[in-house]
């Protein structure tokens, strides 16, 4: 077996500048790991920030003060198993297997054994790596933290991108009413994946107190807090998925006043961090199997070509999700 691998790796924060792609050495699976041969990985917001180091409570949660403690980046991931852990039981060599990683641009990638699961059947590696983390976000958003049930009105601001095509579809799963927001190259998009209604939000104001809604989740928007609250119901429910582009130390001030104000106010208004969880990415394969939501993918780029798919993701035109190939 080869002992280097091709990856795109970084040596400080900073812009896709900072981003090379090189020959490094191949990882190795601890006792309760994998080694998992990378077809393909998903890109994110979350990938952006650790790239850049902000805002600065990244670093302070341990990704490295200064400079990246890894020189890797890439959390989802899609392949097919390469070498088990000494303890490892739940996979072989060969298994095809999705989820989530630390450094998954890259050839080679080792997992946690409870971040992996078997990769559903029927999905290319393309869109089963589009899945993980955009997948959790919706999910938790859409179950746990809207409670979104049968018959109410849910208006999902972003609903094209990564996070917002699958919290549309979700959220029809659980019986809503689901009115998605846009930009106009993403409306047939969203139209075609579920919901009932669409806005494009560069032709129309999606909450100009003229329609009232019992869930509203805002994808990494920036609206302000009394806009939304004026489209709820008075018992209505506000989702804040995901950060902004506010401020370099916290960037959630928009977040932390929703949960000052939350309690003194009979709306329900929060925001939450996605977890990795293995019952959920299981949940994610099932529906996932049986066609009750699917990965949408706008693009993909290969391995040396991660600054480039990470500058279109910024760009915010991506419809869906983007993939890297390896």
């Amino acid at each position: 077996m080869e002992r280097t691998m091709k990856a795109i790796v970084r040596d400080a924060y900073g812009s896709v500048d900072v981003l090379r792609f090189a020959e490094i050495d191949r990882p190795i699976a601890d006792e309760n790991e994998v080694l998992v041969r990378v077809r393909a990985a998903g890109v994110d917001a979350g990938v952006w920030h650790l790239m850049l180091g902000m805002p600065y409570v990244m670093r302070l949660a341990g990704f490295g003060i200064r400079a990246p403690k890894s020189a890797l980046l890439g959390y989802d991931l899609a392949g097919h198993i390469e070498a088990v852990g000494a303890d490892v039981t739940a996979f072989r060599p060969g298994d095809a297997v999705f989820g989530t990683c630390r450094g998954s641009f890259a050839e080679y990638a080792t997992a946690r054994t409870d971040r992996l699961v078997s990769k559903p059947t029927g999905l290319s590696f393309e869109q089963a790596a589009a899945t993980p983390i955009s997948g959790y976000a919706a999910l938790q958003a859409v179950r746990d933290h809207g409670k979104v049930k049968a018959g109410q009105r849910v208006l999902i601001i972003g609903a094209g991108g990564g996070v917002g095509t699958f919290a549309v579809q979700l959220a029809k799963t659980y019986g809503a009413e689901v009115t998605g927001v846009c930009s106009t190259a993403k409306t047939e998009l969203v139209r075609s994946i579920g919901a009932d209604h669409v806005i494009d939000y560069t032709r129309a104001d999606p909450i100009d107190g003229r329609e009232q809604y019992d869930v509203i989740l805002d994808i990494a928007g920036n609206r302000s807090l009394s806009k939304l609250r004026h489209a709820l119901t008075s018992r209505g429910t506000l989702v804040i998925v995901g950060g902004e582009d506010a401020g370099n130390w916290l960037g959630v001030g928009r977040q932390l006043r929703a949960a000052a104000l939350s309690p003194f106010v009979r709306q329900k208004l929060g925001t939450y961090i996605s977890k990795e969880r293995k019952q959920d990415l299981e949940e994610l394969r099932t529906l996932l199997e049986s066609g009750t939501i699917t990965p949408v993918v706008d693009r993909t780029f290969p391995l040396d070509e991660v600054p480039d798919a990470i500058r279109y993701l910024r760009d915010g035109g991506a419809r869906g999700k983007i993939v890297i190939t390896v």
